[in-house]
């Protein structure tokens, strides 16, 4: 007898989102698993962060379906889906800069269902260290890398089982990046925690990722493995502008 493959944690079936009337993103089909990093790649302006949104819930569905753990949650709002367990962090991190750092995790609190206790906070130190360090000071006056570190730190609070991360390297130092890719990796593997990310730097997707859907003009149009794309020529043909 043979064994049925496990439910995906997150999927949606011919998904299609956009803004009014104009859709962005069409009929998109994706499956992700526990513990897995999807990379979600293509060139600017095609309906990758339109996705993420529409995966989150910010973007309401015209078509198709969203299910977690084999339940549908399509008409979920934001806030729902973040008590089941989807996590996001949007481009430009979405911090707040006129608040300490230890303000920011606070915010975090409120995202999940479960009480954050402090063995919760010990665990997030344990990856982000400065956030511990510097929990006075300003998140603003923190750099790039510093408030991504603050960005997911506050997701995870929430105890996600999906973390959903959109251009997670934008404005941080290439040398942050490769870190960046080893962390995310060690959080899918120590925490179970499945990722779909939204990204172009190539490091940081070779670093991370377990496999990549390539999207154009909002639909899926190839899934490759992030090895494929030291290639100069598959590199160019989904990525360049």
């Amino acid at each position: 007898m043979s064994i049925p493959d496990p439910i995906p944690l997150l999927e949606t079936r011919q998904l299609t989102a956009g803004y009014g009337r104009v859709r962005i993103v069409h009929r998109v089909s994706l499956a992700v698993h526990e513990g897995e990093v999807l990379a979600v790649i293509g060139r600017n302006g095609v309906g990758k962060t339109t996705l993420i949104k529409a995966l989150m819930g910010i973007l309401p569905a015209t078509d198709g379906s969203v299910r977690f753990e084999g339940n549908e949650i399509t008409r979920a709002k934001p806030h729902q889906r973040a008590r089941l367990g989807l996590g996001y962090v949007p481009q430009g991190r979405g911090i707040f800069s006129s608040l300490s750092v230890t303000e920011n995790l606070f915010m975090g609190e409120r995202i999940g269902e479960a009480a954050v206790t402090p063995k919760n906070y010990e665990r997030i130190y344990g990856f982000f260290p400065v956030l511990r360090e510097r929990g006075h000071q300003m998140a603003g006056s923190f750099s790039g890398g510093q408030q991504q570190q603050l960005a997911l730190g506050r997701a995870l609070l929430g105890r996600p089982r999906v973390l959903l991360l959109d251009e997670p390297s934008e404005g941080i130092q290439p040398n942050i990046v490769q870190e960046m890719g080893r962390l995310i990796r060690r959080l899918a593997r120590e925490e179970r925690l499945t990722v779909v990310v939204v990204e172009q730097n190539l490091d940081l997707i070779r670093a991370m990722a377990d496999r990549c859907l390539v999207i154009e003009k909002g639909a899926v149009v190839a899934e490759i493995l992030p090895a494929e794309l030291a290639d100069p020529a598959v590199a160019a043909r989904y990525l360049a502008v």
